[in-house]
């Protein structure tokens, strides 16, 4: 008699960037074990968890891999992209340098990432919008630009932390495209998004 040992149909991994202090450990956090922390540490090297999400009829094993947004940590990142099949690039509402840098992200991407990596900017602490210091309409144009998804989250209270990985989660199951999987044996999906589609845009900031 066959026992199954895993307990998904498909494995994601999906990888989160972005400059230190911007909340990646607490998305992650709030996403896989519904908690929030206050003081949480910043990050060193890379953690991650994991998280089952039902798409259709099939189980979806989310890999979620944080890592940590200091430049001397940066290089320790590059061979945590191999595999991945999806990205989220987060910054900080309340503070303009840390959306301005997601370039210099989307650029990592770019050099360390498969070219067809399903990408979703991520505008967190919604809960501070009162000191907002990056213009919603901006990040939306950027992200249109850019060809890839946004939204805005709060890890603290919760909103759209759930909605953020189901959408990425279900672009990238929606594409049926299998990619070879490495380092394990399990199917890797990648799709092009359109949770924001693409549309030519003015600048703005």
């Amino acid at each position: 008699m066959q026992h199954r040992t895993e307990d998904y149909d498909l494995l994601y991994k999906l990888v989160l960037i972005g400059d230190s202090g911007v909340g990646k450990t607490n998305i992650l956090n709030q996403f896989t074990r519904g908690e929030f922390l206050q003081d949480s540490k910043t990050t060193i090297g890379v953690e991650f968890a994991s998280k089952n999400v039902m798409i259709d009829d099939k189980t979806i094993k989310a890999q979620i891999w944080d890592t940590a947004g200091q430049e001397r940590y940066r290089a320790i990142t590059s061979a945590y992209y191999r595999g991945a099949v999806g990205a989220m690039i987060i910054y900080d509402i309340t503070k303009s340098l840390t959306f301005e840098n997601v370039d210099k992200w989307m650029k990592e991407l770019k050099e360390n990432a498969d070219p067809s990596l399903q990408i979703m900017i991520v505008g967190n602490k919604t809960d501070q919008k009162h000191i907002r210091q990056v213009a919603t309409d901006c990040a939306i144009a950027y992200a249109q630009r850019n060809g890839v998804a946004f939204i805005e989250t709060s890890a603290k209270d919760g909103t759209n932390v759930e909605e953020a990985f189901k959408n990425i989660l279900q672009q990238i199951y929606k594409s049926a495209k299998v990619v070879k999987p490495t380092p394990q044996p399990t199917k890797f999906i990648v799709a092009d998004t359109d949770v924001v589609k693409p549309e030519k845009s003015s600048g703005c900031c």
